[in-house]
């Protein structure tokens, strides 16, 4: 491998950075990117391709420095390499891979790095194979974690050239607009905080039940894999468009009618969706998507269903309320909360943690990352099938990821087992595609 050297990142985590990491201490909480490669990969190329990523990005080379008691985490030089493991099997080989290893097996944060990749050869055709890249939530989001991984093959078809390293831009509250910091930002947190009470006690939404009790260090996230095919995806655009919405609103939608009625035990009612929002373009200065940290923040959508309410109707609500909400820049105003809501350690996080699990307004989410151009060829490989997976926070129960990439749309459904069973978990996955489908074809 060519020497490469590096910039350090040492620095204390953030509030948000370390709410991300005391949630990956309570149970495994990684944000994983795939993606199918067709074409011969030498041996070694690899390795090679990861050093030279590590190079580029100073976050990937770091792992985290804490107190015996647990608080004062800071980034700390890793001395290890991106670790890359080599697996054999079929075709769906990488699926079970990321149900039964990459979403159950916690980042080692404490020698680093904070991400891992496996390589899974198909059996029978060595030019076949998945790539999976697995981090941390405290270095990446669904959009850092596909990034990512196409710099990865980039890299690995540039062969020795590196790139000069990326500078450490700091934590994602250090870029906050004025408006949202200092006392401005107090200002609007006190009156965010006094909207969302009056809303929950006139509103009262529905939350999803637990199945069993499950401790929270007992946690494990496991996976529901969907997808609509390129001529489905076409048609519910063709279809947003004329209603109105966007597919983001009509799949937030389509979960809304099939997990409102289980969540409320009745007919109708009302639920909080979850939708993650992208902030990195509204910080001073704004955030490449190249570069590595998550820049998400989640905002919730008051939604009622039931009472012949059909999905484009309730597509509208989530759009109304994610645009209403925006607008206020509430996910903001979220991320400047966290300095005063993030335990100081895991020890000390099971009040707040399990505050927001019995009390909180939503249990239930979806990310999506929209449209990723993720390349169809680097080099002479071809690429195909790429798209993100996320573990469930550990006051959340059931999360899909979506991403449009390589002209399909992935719905990933992850649920937190034993909370909720696996044949639910499947009945709202089947529920959620049925319910689209009944509208586009």
């Amino acid at each position: 491998m060519d020497a490469v050297t590096p910039a350090d990142v040492h620095r204390p985590l953030s509030p948000v950075e370390r709410w991300f990491w005391i949630g990956g201490q309570i149970a495994p909480f990684n944000v994983i990117a795939r993606v199918h490669l067709a074409g011969r990969l030498p041996d070694g190329v690899l390795r090679v391709a990861a050093g030279h990523l590590a190079a580029e990005h100073p976050l990937l080379q770091t792992a985290i420095r804490a107190e015996p008691d647990g608080s004062d985490p800071a980034f700390i030089r890793s001395s290890r390499h991106i670790p890359i493991r080599r697996v054999r099997g079929d075709g769906a080989a990488w699926e079970r891979f990321v149900d039964e290893h990459e979403l159950r097996t916690a980042i080692d944060w404490q020698s680093g790095p904070l991400l891992r990749i496996a390589e899974i050869i198909c059996e029978g055709t060595p030019d076949s194979r998945d790539l999976v890249l697995t981090a941390s939530h405290v270095i990446a989001d669904g959009t850092t974690a596909l990034t990512l991984l196409q710099r990865l093959i980039e890299h690995a078809a540039a062969g020795s050239t590196c790139l000069e390293p990326r500078p450490d831009i700091g934590a994602p509250e250090d870029r906050l607009p004025a408006q949202y910091r200092g006392a401005r930002g107090i200002a609007r947190l006190a009156v965010t905080g006094a909207i969302e009470t009056v809303a929950a006690l006139v509103c009262r939404p529905c939350r999803l039940a637990p199945e069993s009790t499950v401790h929270p260090v007992q946690r494990r996230t496991r996976l529901v894999r969907r997808t609509l095919t390129s001529t489905q995806v076409q048609r519910l655009i063709c279809r947003c468009r004329r209603e109105g919405v966007t597919v983001h609103g009509a799949l937030a939608a389509a979960m809304a009618m099939v997990i409102g009625p289980v969540a409320a035990g009745a007919a109708s009612g009302r639920m909080c969706i979850g939708s993650p929002v992208d902030f990195r373009s509204e910080l001073h200065p704004p955030v490449s998507a190249h570069e590595a940290g998550s820049y998400v923040n989640t905002m919730a959508s008051m939604v009622r269903f039931g009472q012949d309410r059909d999905l484009w109707s309730m597509a509208r609500q989530i759009n109304r309320s994610l645009g209403r909400r925006q607008r206020f820049g509430q996910h903001l105003n979220l991320l400047w909360a966290m300095r005063f809501i993030c335990p100081a350690s895991e020890p000390k996080s099971s009040g707040m943690f399990g505050l927001i699990e019995r009390n909180g307004p939503l249990n239930v989410g979806i990310s999506n990352v929209g449209r990723y151009h993720f390349a169809t060829q680097i080099g002479d490989w071809r690429l195909s099938g790429a798209q993100f997976i996320s573990g469930v926070s550990p006051t959340g129960y059931f999360l899909a990821t979506v991403n449009t990439s390589h002209d399909q749309l992935y719905w990933n459904f992850t649920y937190t087992e034993g909370i909720v069973s696996e044949r639910s978990a499947r009945h709202f996955a089947d529920g959620c595609i049925r319910a689209v489908l009944n509208v586009i074809e």
